[in-house]
């Protein structure tokens, strides 16, 4: 009878694909799954050159190559259990976000159908329901994703999940589509860098920088508009991922956000910065510039985001997948904001 149990079958670990896999959230998931006994294997595919070893990854392979690539994609996915897809160009051009964003997220999902995959995790995001002045104060899954047709991202990512929709039905391959939040902490320094004076920052000579700090009339001011948003961090994000990847939960749309919500005069607080209050007038205004002016870069469409209050609620994610944020909002934003200045990405 002793050795009776040693005749029974482990448990089949699985093989695991992902896109993305070179952004805030596709590192921190690479991490998160690399500790799953669940998980045997990591294959992940981006653009960008990339050394698991470096990382201190085990499970996980990596090859250098785009989602536009449809061979590629398919070669990624043969013999994998689930698919998490991450790829997706946040900056760029209409044309050049248009191609890889939703091309090449087509390919993915009908590459992932044609692998016979368990289940297929799709990260979208809450713009996905866009910035419409009649939204309810809380947003939840229920919600349709409309988009915001005069944000590029938000559109995108609207269409995409109904893409998601149309390719997966009656696959049997079942769909986890997130919407999280805006995505900080230590890895996360997008929304910095996306800031005009940090662009800028890193142009300057440091003597300059050090008198500009001198100087406190002469600090970075950000317009505030008092429309308040939250923040999720990118490891809770990959651990409510991982319970998708685990099968954990039923199948669908969760929100993802960390616990309270913030203002651009917390931004600037956090920073050491100035906020100086912007009517909405003013908002409104520079908004139908943009959208009139059809020469606008792209980037100009972010406007559209500071408009309107997106606040989700999280019950779902919590209750079905068991998914218990370890940061909230202010946390989130003090942790990016420090590993910033320790790095030098801002001082």
């Amino acid at each position: 009878m002793a050795g009776a149990g040693s005749n029974l079958a482990s448990p089949q670990r699985l093989t695991v694909a992902v896109t993305g896999p070179t952004g805030d959230i596709g590192r921190s998931l690479l991490r998160a799954l690399e500790r799953s006994r669940q998980i045997g294997r990591v294959v992940a595919m981006a653009r960008r050159p990339f050394d698991p070893a470096a990382a201190g990854l085990r499970k996980t392979e990596y090859r250098q190559a785009d989602v536009l690539d449809r061979t590629a994609v398919e070669e990624l996915f043969s013999g994998a259990d689930v698919v998490v897809h991450l790829a997706f160009l946040i900056v760029g051009g209409l044309d050049e976000t248009r191609q890889v964003n939703i091309q090449g997220s087509r390919n993915v999902f009908e590459a992932a159908i044609a692998a016979g995959v368990k289940r297929l995790v799709y990260a979208s995001s809450v713009a996905a329901y866009g910035f419409h002045a009649d939204n309810p104060p809380l947003l939840t899954e229920d919600l349709p994703p409309r988009g915001t047709e005069r944000h590029y991202y938000s559109a995108q990512k609207a269409e995409l999940e109904a893409i998601l929709h149309d390719v997966v039905q009656g696959t049997g391959t079942d769909p986890y589509v997130f919407r999280p939040c805006i995505v900080a902490g230590q890895d996360a320094q997008a929304l910095l860098e996306n800031i005009p004076y940090v662009q800028l920052s890193e142009r300057l000579p440091s003597g300059v920088l050090r008198a500009l700090e001198a100087l406190p009339a002469l600090k970075p001011v950000l317009p505030d508009t008092g429309v308040e948003f939250q923040l999720v961090h990118h490891d809770d994000v990959a651990s409510a991922l991982r319970a998708a990847v685990l099968g954990r939960g039923e199948p669908g749309v969760y929100n993802l956000a960390g616990a309270g919500t913030l203002t651009m005069a917390d931004l600037a607080d956090a920073l050491g910065w100035y906020s100086l209050p912007l009517p909405e007038i003013a908002l409104d205004a520079a908004a139908e510039l943009v959208a009139r002016f059809p020469f606008a870069p792209a980037e100009a469409q972010w406007i559209e985001s500071m408009r309107r209050p997106v606040l989700m609620d999280t019950v779902k994610a919590r209750r079905q997948l068991g998914w218990r944020p370890r940061h909230d909002s202010r946390e989130t934003l003090t942790e990016m904001v420090r590993t910033a200045r320790a790095e030098q990405l801002m001082r």
